[in-house]
């Protein structure tokens, strides 16, 4: 983990766990979405003074871009194993399935970070917005990829519509982590998948 020598009260050097405090800013941001988090909520979750934020991270708007690249490559791993998955089906039942794991994690709040911040708005917000916009499209194409390469191989129908299959999923991952945020249990999200999987084209 990466260390930071912040200046703290009287001059004297104080260290702290960047990783560690850039994990409790993740966990503010995505309980409160980016304008609910308040630069207290945050420096109190962190542990760091406002001083040492800015030092270490610079302000809330940029250290909001690292708790997302922090979300991305811990929180999203499954994403990329799911791309992996033999079949355009399997695919898609691990996207729910990683999901649904992500949204009941016992140690986070539930929901989406991507949801809960795209849906923020004002002047501030917009560079937020967009990011979690050109984050959603990046993933959206590997996926459009992903569905495109299982057509050509027979897997998909060819009649199929591969952009809007892949809107589809989305809006149902989208869905399910709001439900999770409203307090929908594992059970709930997982009936959601099964409904799901049974309408999924086949051959």
């Amino acid at each position: 983990m990466e260390m930071s020598a912040v200046p703290a009260v009287k001059g004297r050097p104080r260290e702290f766990c960047v990783d560690r405090a850039l994990a409790a800013a993740l966990g503010v941001f995505w309980s409160k979405g980016y304008e609910g988090a308040s630069m207290a909520d945050l420096t109190g979750a962190m542990g760091i003074t406002k001083p040492s934020l800015y030092a270490a991270f610079g302000n809330k708007e940029a250290l909001f871009h690292k708790a997302l690249d922090l979300y991305e490559s811990e929180k999203l791993e499954y994403t990329r194993a799911a791309l992996k998955q033999p079949t355009a089906r399997a695919v898609a039942e691990h996207f729910m399935r990683g999901a649904i794991d992500a949204q009941m994690s016992s140690c986070d709040p539930k929901g989406c970070l991507g949801v809960i911040s795209a849906t923020a708005c004002g002047a501030e917000a917009e560079s937020i917005k967009a990011d979690v916009i050109q984050r959603r499209d990046s993933s959206q194409a590997a996926l459009v990829e992903r569905f495109e390469q299982a057509q050509r191989e027979g897997d998909l129908p060819a009649h199929v519509d591969v952009p809007g299959l892949t809107s589809y999923l989305y809006a149902i991952l989208q869905g399910m982590a709001v439900q999770a945020g409203s307090g929908a249990t594992r059970a709930d999200l997982e009936r959601v998948v099964e409904t799901s999987l049974t309408m999924w084209p086949s051959n």
